[in-house]
């Protein structure tokens, strides 16, 4: 898996900012990050349906020049269950693809229309979506790894490491080559506000990732920021020694000055000096790859 990401001037970021405050009204700030991602080295198969519902769709973005079947990469968006967009992450597909991976970006369905699990069961759904289609689309389904940020990376943990959600799916966690999980929350009981919906009083424990953590669980990165004021980084700490003391190759990576949003901002190729979450990331993947 070779790198091929083009270098993109660091005065970009400094643009961005300036013309941020200029157009929020007409378009977001992903939308800006996206339109100065570069688009050119991969194909993209848009609102591709995994479920019948209009939020069960993904994307699936397959690097040009591969040469032959990549790994994968499934990764789930944050947005505090409630909101969020596949077709504001195409920034990470552009990263992830210039490395030569092949990339899926599913929607979910969020609350106030579905509560946990349900969000969890979509994240399943368009698992075993990937494993038996993307070779169509050039991926290597047995070198699958999941990948979320914040709300998104409970989703990909819950996913990873409670086999319940795989198993509806006909799948086991070991079709799960390896767990990337952004700035996530992982253990994060009591709830307060909205959260107190979001995930019903029955299903509590249930919805900590944490809980079920074991042996058979994939290698893992944990990526955080350490002035995260919106997922404290103890939940990244927390999982990564329970994943170290039942045996499981897990790595933590804490970033120093750098909270919530920045983590996964920095996975834009413009925007990658403000962390190394895509060097991490890449490096990881490349690792768990070659170890077979």
């Amino acid at each position: 898996m070779k790198t091929v990401r083009a270098l993109h001037p660091r005065y970009l970021y400094v643009l961005l900012c300036i013309l941020m405050p200029v157009f929020l009204g007409a378009c977001s700030p992903l939308v800006i990050v996206n339109s100065a991602s570069p688009d050119e080295h991969f194909i993209k198969s848009a609102s591709i349906e995994y479920g019948p519902d209009q939020r069960q769709k993904l994307d699936v973005y397959s690097p040009i020049d591969a040469g032959s079947a990549t790994p994968v990469v499934v990764f789930f968006y944050g947005g505090g269950w409630r909101n969020g967009s596949r077709q504001n992450y195409e920034f990470v597909a552009s990263a992830l693809t210039e490395a030569g991976l092949t990339v899926v970006i599913p929607d979910y369905r969020l609350f106030p229309d579905v509560t946990f699990p349900a969000f969890v069961e979509d994240g399943a759904a368009a698992y075993a979506w990937v494993i038996s289609n993307i070779e169509q689309y050039g991926g290597r389904p047995g070198d699958t790894f999941i990948m979320g940020h914040s709300a998104g990376a409970h989703i990909a943990a819950s996913i990873a490491l409670d086999g319940r959600y795989l198993e509806q799916q006909d799948l086991t966690t070991d079709s799960v080559r390896g767990f990337i999980g952004l700035s996530g929350p992982y253990d994060f009981l009591p709830l307060s506000g909205y959260l107190e919906d979001v995930f019903p009083e029955p299903y509590r424990e249930q919805s900590q990732p944490i809980n079920f953590v074991s042996s058979d669980a994939p290698p893992t990165l944990l990526i955080h920021g350490e002035d995260d004021f919106t997922v404290r980084i103890e939940n990244s700490e927390r999982l990564g020694m329970k994943l170290q003391e039942s045996g499981v190759e897990v790595t933590l990576k804490s970033y120093e000055g750098v909270g919530h949003a920045r983590v996964v901002a920095a996975m834009a190729p413009p925007l990658d000096f403000l962390a190394q979450t895509f060097e991490d990331t890449e490096k990881f993947i490349q690792d768990v790859v070659s170890s077979e």
